[in-house]
């Protein structure tokens, strides 16, 4: 089994377990709250900050997989090498957001570690660095889809 795909399954079980304990952490406030007492301090904070984790793991792991909505009606209708084109050009324009995105981490992380969050007094950069650490997850099964792409490009005509 590729190592790679390894990886990618373990995110996956880490993005369920994101899921596991953002419920948790919701069903604990609501049982606390029904039964009239105050909330834990900070706990409504986990489920939100955990969200951000949860959707760049779960993001990275679909493209791995392949399994991101796709429109792919007009596409199917090229030959091959046009649609190797079309592919060589959507996940060259994603990579590009990906890789902007990153850039963009270099200013917000920083400035976001000098926050603390009201409730759990956590600093703010361990939730905002969920974005570049996406990206790069989210860009490596990108590039292998590219070039697959690259190779559809320049396949001999049989």
């Amino acid at each position: 089994m590729d190592p790679l795909k390894r990886a990618y399954d373990a995110l996956g079980h880490v993005g369920g377990l994101i899921l596991a304990v953002m419920t948790g952490a919701v069903f604990l406030q609501v049982v606390l709250r029904f039964l009239g007492r105050v909330g834990i301090d900070g706990l409504e904070e986990v489920p939100r900050y955990l969200f951000i984790w949860l959707v760049m793991i779960g993001a990275a792991s679909a493209m791995q997989r392949d399994q991101h909505t796709i429109l792919d009606y007009f596409v199917n209708r090229l030959g091959p090498r046009l649609r190797a084109l079309m592919l060589l050009l959507t996940t060259g324009a994603s990579i590009y957001l990906f890789l902007y995105l990153i850039k963009l981490s270099f200013v917000l992380v920083p400035n976001a570690q000098l926050q603390t969050s009201a409730g759990l007094g956590l600093p703010l950069g361990y939730v905002f660095v969920a974005v570049p650490v996406g990206a790069v997850l989210i860009i490596l099964p990108m590039l292998r889809k590219l070039f697959s792409a690259l190779r559809g490009l320049w396949r001999k005509p049989s």
